[in-house]
């Protein structure tokens, strides 16, 4: 930010919205994150909506047109790939121990279609069981608490913790009411 003559910070300026400044952004985020299609299309309207309210005199209309062109090449040399991404973010979240709801819920958010996800889903490694066990051990609750007697205390509060995480009910009872898992084994 400049200094004015009066002595008041000046905002800076914006770089005019071109197809190539577009397509930077676009490279720049894909070098930071891995993306959907429709996650990056959401982030570049923005930046687009966000330029526009500065500038009433820019064609958004164009620019719409030139983020679908954007994403369209980067389909094509590879950069995007939806399949991909999802089957990179299943595999974590399964690995963190989040549940298939809130996997689908995930996906659905990041433009990722129901179909890709089940897909994913069904020849996953984990099961819902192991993921729900993996959730467990994170939070040392259930079979991991660290005696019985905390255990007996605290199984209904451990039920509704893991039945919020979007596991079913009868996964929950089942996983709280397992034989206790040494740590160190």
């Amino acid at each position: 930010m400049e200094k004015a003559q009066n002595g008041l910070k000046q905002p800076k300026k914006e770089k005019k919205m071109t197809v190539e400044r577009l397509k930077n952004i676009a490279l720049y985020y894909l070098q930071r994150f891995d993306s959907s299609s429709e996650n990056l299309r959401q982030v570049l309207l923005r930046r687009i909506k966000k330029y526009a309210r500065n500038n009433p005199d820019f064609n958004q209309q164009e620019a719409f047109e030139w983020v679908e062109n954007i994403i369209a090449s980067f389909f094509r040399v590879g950069y995007l790939d939806d399949t991909r991404f999802a089957e990179a973010k299943i595999i974590e979240y399964l690995n963190m121990g989040k549940s298939t709801r809130y996997i689908k819920l995930k996906m659905k958010e990041k433009g990722v279609d129901e179909k890709t996800v089940n897909m994913i889903l069904s020849i996953s490694k984990i099961d819902e069981e192991t993921a729900a066990i993996n959730f467990i051990r994170k939070k040392k609750i259930g079979p991991f608490r660290l005696n019985e007697q905390q255990r007996k205390l605290y199984r209904q509060k451990d039920l509704a913790t893991i039945i919020r995480a979007g596991f079913d009910y009868e996964l929950a009872k089942h996983i709280v009411d397992m034989k206790m898992f040494d740590e160190n084994v």
